[in-house]
């Protein structure tokens, strides 16, 4: 089966080009799936991902952990079907899992403002993990305004809007196997 992985893509009528690409992607995966695995040896975390944007990287990053761990999924929205955040976080989905005493791995698909990652930290805090852990396949720098601990980064990108590999445009681009950014070149 070939990856959905096209130069150029139509993502609800706009136009995209590669950012990152998939070998790119799994490289970086393989290295954090590593790192991971060996701060947390001995540990059995329980990876949580934020969906829906974070299944396919952390799917994708779970092949590379070679340690004993669990993983429950929670759903967050800021966005809507919008490029920038609300400015409000609304919970659509609680985990399962009692995380009390455990070594807890939140999975975000990107950062930017830090609004979410602060808001879940925070609601973490409470369930009282013995640590708390964040990994973001992707952070937008430039446009963290909340002071956040983000333990391992993917890849540290510019402020641009980016789809694919899990990230959408309006729930669209998700199964692209790479990361797009606007084509200003139509």
């Amino acid at each position: 089966m070939d990856l959905y992985q096209p130069d150029k893509v139509n993502v609800n009528g706009e136009l995209f080009r590669v950012y990152l690409t998939h070998e790119e992607i799994n490289q970086r995966n393989i290295q954090l799936g590593k790192q991971l695995s060996k701060d947390f040896r001995e540990k059995k975390p329980i990876f949580i991902g934020v969906l829906n944007g974070a299944y396919i990287f952390l799917s994708d990053l779970m092949r590379y952990v070679s340690i004993p761990c669990e993983v429950d999924f929670l759903k967050l929205s800021s966005y809507g079907d919008e490029k920038v955040s609300s400015g409000q976080v609304q919970d659509l989905k609680e985990i399962d899992a009692d995380i009390y005493g455990r070594h807890v791995i939140l999975v975000e698909d990107i950062i930017d403002t830090g609004l979410s990652i602060k808001y879940l930290t925070e609601k973490m805090y409470v369930l009282k993990p013995a640590t708390l852990s964040v990994i973001t396949l992707l952070h937008k720098t430039e446009a963290t305004v909340h002071d956040i601990q983000i333990d391992y980064v993917g890849f540290k990108i510019p402020n641009l809007f980016v789809v694919g590999y899990g990230l959408d445009y309006a729930q669209e681009g998700r199964n692209l196997a790479q990361i797009y950014i606007p084509d200003k070149t139509e």
